[in-house]
């Protein structure tokens, strides 16, 4: 039997906006399809050896405080052994503050600059506790190259996210590829049109709500990617019946009003 462990990132300090969905999607649809999982909680406690052993990893949302300390948590040689997962092509999906911690650094509207991991080109800033923040729905079209293209071969159509998103943080890209392209919301900071970022097999993005169950098709990619690294050999997962999942879908992007716009990616 295949078997995958899922790594959930300090899930007692990093799950602000129902990010653990993330996670119970992952394990169930690998479930359904003959596949167990195991779900490891990487915390403060955590050592070195649990991060090596996981074959996904889920990060998701803090407060300022909580994110501050999971940063601080992150260093040395947790830090290295994180880096050299994501480096090894170790699927991931970092949402809402999570991300941050991959960038360079982030400054939150009060306090200092908390260092991060540098592995993705970004930086984060909050512009200041008077600034408004990025809150509400946000759909957007995958770019990223290889990530478009693989999406695309198990869709049939270009892969378009739905989310959720709330954060006062901006984000600002370096040379790491963008995610996708916003078609309604802010993403990464309300101004050139990106969300997320894209590196390795880690993707990273302000979207939440949370993310994989709006878009299951982005929870297989991981599956799939996660057991192609781990067992060394191409992999295709049975379909599951997603109708309701899609009907939810297209009944927001009609309320939104991108409906069309969608239609017309396709």
């Amino acid at each position: 039997m295949t078997e995958l462990t899922i790594g959930w990132l300090y899930p007692t300090l990093m799950s602000t906006y129902g990010d653990r969905g993330n996670a119970i999607c992952l394990q169930q649809r690998a479930k359904w399809r003959g596949i167990k999982v195991q779900v490891l909680p990487l915390d403060l406690q955590s050592t070195i050896d649990d991060i090596h052993q996981v074959d996904i990893l889920v990060g998701g949302g803090a407060q300022d405080r909580q994110q501050e300390i999971v940063m601080r948590d992150l260093k040395g040689a947790k830090a290295e052994a994180l880096r050299q997962k994501i480096e090894a092509g170790t699927p991931g999906v970092f949402t809402c503050g999570a991300p941050q911690l991959l960038g360079h650094y982030y400054e939150p509207a009060l306090g200092q600059r908390i260092e991060g991991l540098g592995l993705l080109d970004f930086v984060s800033k909050h512009p200041g506790p008077d600034a408004r923040r990025c809150i509400g729905n946000v759909v957007f079209e995958v770019t990223a190259s290889r990530l478009a293209k693989d999406l695309q071969a198990m869709l049939g159509k270009v892969a378009v996210i739905i989310g959720f998103e709330n954060h006062g943080g901006r984000t600002y890209l370096g040379k790491v590829e963008p995610l996708g392209k916003v078609i309604s919301g802010y993403g990464n900071n309300g101004e050139d049109g990106t969300e997320g970022s894209f590196y390795r097999n880690a993707i990273a993005t302000y979207s939440h709500g949370p993310l994989l169950p709006k878009n299951p098709f982005v929870a297989d990619w991981l599956i799939q990617t996660a057991l192609a690294e781990k067992y060394q050999t191409p992999i295709s997962l049975q379909p599951l019946d997603d109708t309701l999942a899609m009907q939810a879908r297209e009944a927001m992007f009609k309320r939104l009003g991108v409906g069309e716009v969608v239609a017309g990616k396709r």
